[in-house]
């Protein structure tokens, strides 16, 4: 397996996935004209011919016999160009001495506040691939990415994780709150939100702070809650060192998650070192591995055995990275020290 940019020549196996995704991939449209367009414009971001505000870095997941089973994706900065709105969820205290009475109220706030942040997108992985470490593949090898070319990104990353929404699509902190303002069902904000046509929320959405107990059960439990099937995700990023400050989407409450781009685990711990083709033995652990390129990117995951600044791999590994003996790679083990114990 590889991850490398997506290609315009992609289009019918990101249209395939897009579908298969359904309401778990707003981002990337299921329409081929705005497909198209979005992979040409990865093309040129990867050349390097845009502003950060602008750069859309879309990755796929290939495997070898050249078939995309995944995508994933890391926008430069949010908010630049269209505005950014979460909600930060907040207190406040009311209190009246005579009635002996005070109150905590959990508030929301319409905050602009990871404006200029790189965020972690759009990512899916075809649902017979998610067993083998595939997924932490598609997933790390952004921030792999990210740490060759810091200059490029800022200095947090965030990732908006899908909330709690049923089977059908809806979403119960949406209809408690969302529905009211915009007279449209949760698909279709989300679907107007994924194109990038975000003016309507600064334009309908509320100012003032939403007080939390104004809202139904179900739409007070969901917040700050991932979809199930965004689980994983957290998990993977989590260990990274991602947390939730209290920020959500402002559509489902889902978690807004976050981290110092220069202590996520993947950036911090990766090396710099000579690649040689070899033998790593069976108990040799499972390393990630980027061939520091930006338009051929590729990045993989591999046995390897670090031998002073040399990464010992096979010669499979090496052909997948397009590299020769002697090349200069960034590598960091795929899983953390508590990881791999846990896995031994």
């Amino acid at each position: 397996m590889i991850v490398r940019p997506v290609q315009v020549t992609d289009l019918p196996a990101l249209l395939a996935l897009v579908r298969q995704a359904g309401r778990g991939l707003s981002a990337l449209p299921a329409e081929e004209e705005r497909l198209n367009h979005r992979l040409r414009w990865a093309k040129r971001t990867f050349a390097e011919q845009v502003e950060r505000a602008d750069a859309d870095y879309l990755f796929v997941l290939e495997d070898d016999d050249q078939q995309v089973v995944g995508v994933s994706a890391v926008a430069g900065a949010v908010g630049l160009r269209e505005p950014w709105y979460n909600y930060r969820v907040g207190l406040t205290v009311s209190s009246s001495q005579d009635l002996g009475i005070q109150r905590h109220m959990t508030t929301l706030f319409l905050s602009n506040e990871m404006t200029g942040q790189s965020g972690l997108c759009t990512l899916f992985l075809r649902p017979d691939q998610r067993l083998g470490g595939q997924g932490r593949l598609l997933s790390l090898s952004r921030l792999l990415f990210v740490a060759e070319f810091p200059h490029l990104f800022g200095d947090k990353l965030i990732a908006e994780l899908r909330g709690s929404a049923d089977e059908q699509g809806c979403s119960p902190f949406w209809d408690s709150v969302g529905r009211h303002f915009f007279k449209m069902d949760f698909s279709h904000a989300d679907h107007l939100s994924g194109l990038g046509n975000k003016s309507f929320i600064a334009e309908l959405m509320p100012r003032q702070p939403i007080y939390t107990c104004l809202l139904t059960e179900q739409a007070q439990a969901v917040i700050g809650k991932p979809h199930a099937n965004s689980e994983a995700a957290l998990k993977i990023l989590s260990a990274e060192g991602f947390a939730h400050k209290g920020y959500v989407d402002i559509f489902d409450a889902g978690p807004v998650i976050e981290a110092p781009t220069s202590d996520i685990r993947t950036v911090r711990d990766s090396q710099l070192l000579d690649l040689v083709i070899g033998a790593p033995d069976d108990q040799a652990p499972v390393w990630l591995i980027h061939n520091r390129r930006l338009e051929n990117c590729r990045v993989t995951a591999a046995q390897a055995r670090q031998s002073g600044h040399s990464l010992v791999v096979d010669r499979a590994t090496a052909k997948r990275l397009q590299l020769q003996p002697g090349d200069s790679v960034r590598a960091v083990p795929l899983l953390n020290q508590q990881q791999q114990a846990v896995a031994a």
